[in-house]
């Protein structure tokens, strides 16, 4: 009878890592950034909803308040027409945003000298600070001195107020904000139309396909999944938009979106409690915005029926 031999494994050994190899220093590292999206983000996202329950107006002492701050919103007419202004705003950006970044992408989509800087030069208002470029059209709207306004003035046109009269601010903050955005959309719909196999579009001219007809069969639904995600993304910038809308306007009742009338509350009457409100409703609209067009997508966008 022979006996199997045993084999044992060795001991395992754990090496301990020191120095800069130690977790704890990548611990160390991370902390502020942990600390301050803590502090300074999830702190304040919780407490908003807390705060709309409560009528806190400074220097006062927050009080109960229930669901009357929201019973306020809805019979409050500078927020009804926030509400509309933020209605009209959304829905002047975001088609102007999508249709004239697809446009120059489908425009800039060819090999041919001189491409390479045009994409650059629709791209650089992207990296501008947000805040520059409000003041630099706010320079250009004004209306004594304004560029805009002169050129109007030389061809005996009696240029509006571009800063305080409705509609012109809203169009001048939505012509402003597309000017600006429109070259990250163009980028992206650009990448997306280069993924396109060209094949594909060979196929369908093989077939008969007129331009229009590759264009609306093939090649738009090739890349609605792109499509898709600007959209989504470009609406929830809509409605959060505030800073160059309160630079450029300076927070005139013509442009006051829901974001430029929850700051109002906030920090110039410092009714915490409305604004908080405010906040919360706006919250609430690009939740379900977001969810009805992630529900809606099966319909249009290509591989998610």
């Amino acid at each position: 009878m022979m006996l199997k031999a045993r084999t044992v494994a060795p001991p395992r050994v754990v090496k301990r890592r020191r120095g800069w190899e130690s977790p704890w220093v990548g611990l160390a590292f991370v902390a502020p950034f942990m600390l301050g999206l803590t502090v300074l983000f999830l702190g304040p996202v919780l407490a908003v909803p807390v705060l709309s329950l409560l009528n806190w107006v400074l220097p006062d002492a927050p009080t109960w308040a229930g669901f009357s701050n929201y019973a306020r919103l809805a019979r409050d007419p500078e927020v009804l027409r926030s509400t509309w202004i933020t209605a009209l705003f959304v829905a002047g950006l975001v088609p102007l945003n999508i249709g004239l970044a697809l446009g120059l992408a489908l425009l800039l989509n060819v090999k041919a000298r001189g491409v390479g800087l045009f994409r650059t030069l629709l791209f650089s208002p992207v990296v501008v600070p947000l805040v520059a470029w409000a003041l630099v059209w706010r320079f250009v709207l004004q209306p004594d001195f304004g560029l805009v306004n002169n050129l109007l003035g030389r061809l005996g046109i009696s240029g509006p107020n571009w800063l305080f009269e409705f509609p012109w601010a809203l169009v001048a903050v939505i012509v402003s904000m597309v000017i600006e955005h429109v070259g990250l959309n163009m980028l992206i719909f650009l990448a997306a139309l280069q993924g396109v196999p060209r094949e594909v579009h060979e196929a369908a001219v093989i077939d008969g396909a007129n331009r229009g007809q590759v264009f609306w069969k093939v090649t738009l639904p090739m890349i609605s999944p792109t499509v898709f995600l600007t959209l989504v993304v470009t609406i929830i910038g809509a409605l959060k938009a505030f800073a160059p809308i309160y630079v450029l306007t300076g927070g005139s009742d013509s442009a006051s979106v829901l974001m430029v009338q929850m700051f109002k509350n906030g920090f110039r009457y410092f009714d915490f409690g409305y604004a908080s409100g405010i906040a919360w409703v706006l919250f609430v609209v690009m939740l379900l915005l977001t969810v009805g067009q992630w529900q809606m997508r099966k319909r249009w966008v290509h591989y998610e029926s």
